[in-house]
């Protein structure tokens, strides 16, 4: 018995992609040494793809009730890394990131593959580029 004839290898494409845009977000994350790195983004990401496939291929009528608990249960994650120090807030941006990781999770797994793409090369831009111009602004 061949068991690679039962495996759906759509799945198995959506769950690899995710986890491989996710991580992309991470290395940003890692590179500028913050909280959240490379797994944490890699594993939030496939976590929402496999919730959102699986919650569109039990009930296929209401997706939206598992996304709207993928945004509830990040949130809570998210609130992890916010903290204050020295009268400063910090892990806004990974809360942020983390979120926005999510988001493109679960639009792979339920097949928007070019959306969750543009969506990583968008993160991508505002994590590495606006972080210039943020500290121009404040003169860093």
């Amino acid at each position: 018995m061949n068991y690679f004839n039962f495996i759906d290898w759509e799945i198995v494409y959506r769950l690899f992609l995710s986890l491989c845009l996710g991580a992309f977000i991470g290395t940003e994350r890692s590179f500028f040494k913050k909280q959240a790195g490379i797994r944490t983004f890699a594993l939030v990401s496939l976590g929402a793809c496999l919730f959102a496939y699986l919650g569109f291929a039990i009930d296929s009528s209401s997706p939206s009730r598992v996304l709207s608990n993928l945004v509830v249960g990040i949130g809570f994650l998210g609130a992890g890394v916010i903290f204050l120090h020295e009268e400063k807030v910090i892990g806004l941006t990974t809360a942020a990131s983390l979120w926005v990781t999510t988001a493109i999770g679960a639009a792979i797994g339920l097949g928007y593959y070019s959306e969750a793409f543009f969506s990583t090369i968008f993160s991508l831009l505002i994590l590495t580029f606006l972080n210039y111009f943020e500290r121009l602004i404040r003169k860093e």
